[in-house]
Order: C-alpha cells, then structure tokens, then sequence
C-alpha cells in the first residue's frame, strides 16, 4: 500500500496546530507519509468553508478525516492503515462510538462503496452494542440496492460466523439485499443450533423473490 497523503487545517491561535504539524512533518521524513498540505484557516477560511470545517486541528488522511489533536503514535498509526479496508473499519468504528452516526451516513451516501468498510464491525463481536447497531443502520440505509447486494458474499462469510449474534445479524442484512441469491446461505442457517438465528433466517427468506 503507497503512503497516504495528508491535508491538515490549522489557524494561528490553535496551541495544538504546531505539534500536528510537527509530527505530520516527521511522518513525511520517514516515507510514511507522501505529501504533507497545511492550509491556515486564517488566510483562507474558505477551505474550511468547502470542507465544513470549523474547528482544528483536522487532518484528511488518505480517505480518513480526524478531527482534534491526536498523539504521534496514534497519527503514525493511522498513516499506517489509511484507505485499508481495516483503517477505514476502525476510522467508521470510531466514529459511531463517539456517536457521530449522522456524519458516518453522510460520508457513505457520498461515497457508497465505503459501506464495505461496515462488514467488519459486523463481524466484530467485541464491538459495543452501540456501534453494532450503528452499523445496521448504515446497512439498512441501503436495502436492496446495489451497493448493498454488492456485498452479498462476505454477507454469506458472516452468517457462518463462530459467534450467534453475529450469524444473526448477517442473515438479517442478508434479507435486505432482496437478492435470491441469498438464498442458499440463509437456507443453511435453517438449522442453525440458535434459535434467534433460525427464526432471523426464515423471517428474510420470506422477504426474498424465489429462486431462480
């Protein structure tokens, strides 16, 4: 994976702005970042403006977007996992703990084949419920649509998941494809040996058009 680009936002009276800029300039120096973008709101707050940003620092990483200071380790961290399907994961999982549910809606209805970056809180089973339900909903958002049945083999993957919950949560959204090709991954859960999986499989197999 090439390194990430960077754009921070900065103004003069930020006491944070420096340290971000500092260790963005480090990153840059050791390759692990590839080209480095500061804009001081002060002179031109209208790229603020165009981004909606009103506070800093902010930082666009690669496809991320951080907002307040962050530490070197956890800039270093991110740098290293940007625009990976696991950075994008985290950066969505951190945005629904922080309960920022309407701005991950946002960023997906912008950029829809970002609803990818959702399966692997689904597949999450240490993920708190409220991050597992702000994922059903970026799902749901997306029932029966392309970029949702687009999905439909790793939704299979997770219905045969270790972990009950997370069985029954890809049979759910596996319904919600409204695609008969699910079919055969939610017939298989028929016998599945939880019960709220069997009954969550027969509920979207009665949603699905018939087999071809």
């Amino acid at each position: 994976m090439s390194a990430p680009d960077a754009l921070l936002l900065i103004s003069t009276q930020c006491p944070y702005c420096p340290a971000m800029l500092s260790s963005l300039a480090d990153l840059v120096k050791r390759g692990a970042i590839g080209r480095l973008e500061a804009v001081n709101l002060n002179v031109h707050p209208e790229v603020g403006q165009t981004l909606g940003v009103w506070t800093v620092p902010w930082l666009r990483l690669g496809r991320i977007e951080l907002a307040g200071m962050r530490s070197p380790a956890e800039l270093a961290e991110w740098a290293a996992k940007a625009d990976s399907e696991t950075g994008l994961a985290d950066w969505f999982h951190m945005l629904l703990k922080e309960g920022q549910l309407p701005r991950a809606q946002a960023l997906i209805e912008a950029d829809p084949t970002l609803l990818a970056a959702v399966l692997p809180i689904v597949g999450n089973v240490e993920a708190s419920l409220n991050v597992r339900l702000g994922a059903g909903v970026l799902l749901e958002n997306f029932a029966g649509s392309d970029t949702l049945r687009a999905l439909l083999p790793r939704l299979g993957e997770l219905s045969q998941h270790a972990d009950a919950r997370v069985r029954a949560d890809a049979c759910h959204y596996l319904g919600l494809t409204g695609e008969a090709a699910a079919r055969g991954w939610l017939d298989a859960r028929l016998a599945d040996e939880d019960a709220d999986v069997r009954e969550i499989a027969a509920e979207s197999l009665e949603s699905l058009p018939p087999a071809a």
